[in-house]
């Protein structure tokens, strides 16, 4: 029982002691309390004044930018008032001075109302002191003058043409035989006929073939005359055209090395041989530009000029003449200060028309024009190109150069052969009054103008009119040319079948 009392007496103390215990906790948590928030609220005072003073100093700084604002703006309207202020005054100076001006020129509106009366005055008070007219007057102090200055004019003027005359002639003598001098260049006569030499006689039957199969085929392809008897181990090709009798050749030396030689290998090996023209046609285009320093010729143009290397103008090979030429006129273009590149350009191309005259119709120098215009060649060149004959009137320093160089180089000793271009030019007429018919393919004239051969088209000409062909053919000739003897026209028409077996 003690023990139960001593044991409620321990809890009791124990929980008084634990809530004295409490108290003096929960005093000294409030007391704790009471100083944060006394010391919350000091600092909070702080804050409060703090932001007070700085919105204060911010408030006196946008006053301070307004005061200034407002005193800038204020100089701006003090400057806008002085300035519309001087504008205002200019104004009016200037109205003053434009009213000034109106009154200055009515005065020199009358001024020269005046002075116009007071010559009319005078002129009608002369005229009639002189009795004459002003116009009168002005004509009579003219024959006056000229009758006084009329002698000396025509005497000066004539001093003037003499010497001038004397002077020209001295000076183009002396550019004309300086550039003779300087230029020297071989000069070849032409020739209407080649020579291919033999392996041995033996070939020349085997070009003939069995009853002439070959050498027919080699004619038609050809269209070149080839005499196989007259000259011991050579075949003669005869043509008038430069261009066939080298096909023929290079065509006869191919099959010989060959060794097979009948008419389809004759067609493939002359075709080849055409081939080969057209290359070494274009690089003696480039070549003779080449030689006289002219680049950026077209493409066409050059190939033209090429041809130009089978074409002979009196027995005188053109492409030789032309590159001729073309030297001599640039050291006489030079000597008289004209354009060195235009002047050699025309020069070089001068006789293109010659490799197109048998195709198209017209003057070989009005041709030589239009291929050049044609081409994209310079108005200039085209020009004096054209001008080099004196049926165009030449309009520049150029084209009349062109026309002594063409009188120098041909007029020089030997360089032309007036019979073979005459030869030449009755073959061409005569090539072309066959073509000039309907239904004709191809034609070629040989034995030196003897004879005709017309290949027809077998499709448009029948038997009969093959007949009527020659017979027209040779009625044309006898009307429109003139020749020596009887001139044979030969018009074959040939059919062929062809098949392949599989």
């Amino acid at each position: 029982m003690l023990q139960a009392i001593l044991a409620i007496i321990g809890v009791a103390i124990g929980f008084g002691s634990s809530q004295i215990i409490n108290k003096k906790r929960s005093i000294s948590t409030k007391d704790e309390a009471t100083k944060e928030l006394t010391k919350a609220k000091h600092e909070a005072e702080k804050l409060v004044t703090k932001a007070k003073e700085d919105a204060q100093k911010a408030i006196e700084e946008a006053k301070k930018e307004e005061q200034a604002r407002r005193s800038e703006l204020q100089s701006l309207e003090k400057r806008l008032v002085t300035r519309e202020e001087s504008l205002d005054k200019k104004l009016d100076e200037l109205d003053k001075r434009q009213e000034n001006l109106r009154k200055s020129e009515d005065e020199l509106d009358k001024l020269k109302n005046e002075i116009r009366d007071i010559r009319l005055k005078q002129q009608d008070k002369l005229e009639k002191i002189a009795k004459l007219t002003k116009k009168d007057a002005a004509d009579k102090l003219i024959q006056m003058t000229e009758r006084d200055i009329s002698n000396d004019l025509v005497g000066l003027v004539g001093k003037l043409q003499n010497e001038a005359k004397e002077t020209a002639e001295e000076k183009a003598a002396l550019i004309i035989t300086t550039a003779m001098e300087r230029m020297s260049s071989e000069v070849t006569a032409e020739r209407t006929i080649t020579s291919v030499k033999l392996e041995d006689e033996e070939m020349k039957g085997r070009i003939i073939g069995k009853e002439g199969r070959n050498i027919q085929a080699l004619q038609k392809a050809t269209g070149v005359d080839i005499l196989v008897d007259d000259t011991p181990g050579y075949v003669v090709l005869s043509s008038f055209d430069p261009v066939r009798r080298e096909v023929a050749r290079q065509a006869l030396d191919m099959l010989m090395k060959d060794g097979r030689i009948h008419p389809g290998r004759i067609e493939e090996i002359v075709e080849k041989a055409q081939k080969n023209i057209e290359k070494e046609v274009f690089r003696a285009g480039e070549d003779a530009a080449r030689e006289v320093g002219i680049v950026g010729i077209p493409k066409e143009i050059v190939q033209l000029l090429g041809e130009l290397k089978f074409r002979t103008s009196y027995g005188q090979n053109v492409l030789k003449h032309s590159t001729e030429m073309a030297h001599i006129a640039g050291m006489i273009a030079e000597d008289l200060g004209a354009n060195i590149k235009v002047t050699k350009y025309a020069a070089l191309v001068h006789d293109l028309g010659k490799a197109l005259t048998h195709k198209m119709e017209g003057k070989h120098h009005h041709i030589s024009g239009e291929i050049l215009r044609k081409y994209g060649a310079p108005e200039e060149v085209a020009l004096a190109a054209e001008q080099h004959h004196d049926d165009v009137e030449a309009t520049s320093v150029e084209a009349l150069i062109i026309r002594v160089v063409d009188a120098i180089s041909a007029s020089r000793p030997g360089a032309r052969n007036i019979s073979a271009e005459n030869f030449g030019e009755r073959m061409r007429d005569l090539e072309n009054v066959a073509n000039s018919f309907s239904g004709v393919d191809k034609t070629y004239a040989i034995s030196a103008g003897r004879e005709i051969r017309v290949f027809v088209k077998p499709q448009s000409i029948d038997d009969l009119s093959a007949i009527k062909l020659a017979r027209d053919i040779a009625t044309k000739i006898e009307s429109t040319m003139q020749y020596p003897g009887t001139i044979k026209v030969n018009v074959i028409r040939e059919t062929r079948a062809i098949e392949f077996a599989k």
